[in-house]
């Protein structure tokens, strides 16, 4: 779905508020916290401190105002009092926010304490991998090229890219058309047009891209057991390439 300039602005609103949510958590210790805990810091912040609303909450019959993924955890943890961050995990916090009827959605894999080398490879080489999905968006691009850079990264690295879960149109709606894998080909699937918006949002895992779903449908599992990882930003197609909605203060993509 196409935005037009002043729908892209509400998003882009959206988009900084959202970013402004994970600057509040990169000051917290998170080791020790439990994952409740960092959940309710979360949904506080959004809707006394922002004016905002936590758009996770409700959608789909989800009670909470975040996902959190630990360890080998690919996507749709459920916050927990019982889940406390211990030194050495790594933990993914997906979020979503809506402000003027616009959201915005993002997602950070965390560090805990003392992480060992395999995993913070692991979490560095998937944050590359949603780089370069961005940097092939721009118009006349086409999906396939944005899973195909993706895709190459992770190989390279050693990682295998899920495939059941995607990037997705956003705007009014959570999930929109089109879907955006995170594998393909080249010069394949839908061609990118300025205005449209949609999340890139690669999940890497260690070892087999085989995915096992829990009984409830909500935590999704590594079948074998291995570290999973994910980041996300939500991005707008503009007239000369692409503009990150949910760029964090400072930060910037990585060398290329």
């Amino acid at each position: 779905m196409i935005k037009q300039p002043h729908e892209l602005a509400l998003m882009a609103e959206s988009g900084r508020l959202l970013a402004s949510v994970f600057e509040m958590l990169g000051t917290l210790p998170m080791e020790g916290m439990s994952t409740l805990a960092i959940n309710d810091r979360v949904e506080a912040f959004i809707v006394d401190g922002l004016g905002a609303r936590a758009a996770s909450k409700g959608q789909y019959g989800f009670p909470y105002a975040l996902n959190a993924s630990i360890d080998n955890v690919v996507c749709h943890g459920v916050p927990s009092a019982d889940d406390v961050l211990r030194s050495g995990q790594i933990v993914n916090l997906d979020i979503t926010l809506e402000k003027g009827g616009y959201i915005a959605d993002s997602s950070t894999t965390y560090l805990v304490g003392e992480v060992g080398y395999a995993a913070r490879r692991l979490v560095e080489a998937t944050y590359q991998a949603m780089w370069k999905g961005i940097a092939a968006v721009r118009p006349g691009a086409r999906l396939g090229d944005v899973g195909f850079a993706i895709q190459k990264h992770a190989r390279a690295m050693g990682y295998t890219v899920v495939k059941e879960f995607c990037g997705h149109g956003i705007g009014r709606e959570m999930h929109e058309d089109p879907q955006v894998l995170h594998y393909g080909h080249r010069g394949t699937g839908v061609v990118l047009e300025e205005g449209m918006t949609f999340t890139i949002e690669p999940m890497l895992n260690q070892g087999s891209a085989a995915i096992l779903h829990s009984d409830d449908a909500w935590p999704v599992h590594t079948r074998d057991g291995k570290l999973s990882a994910q980041f996300e930003h939500t991005v707008a197609v503009t007239r000369h390439g692409v503009q990150v909605l949910t760029l964090r203060p400072g930060e910037r993509p990585p060398p290329r």
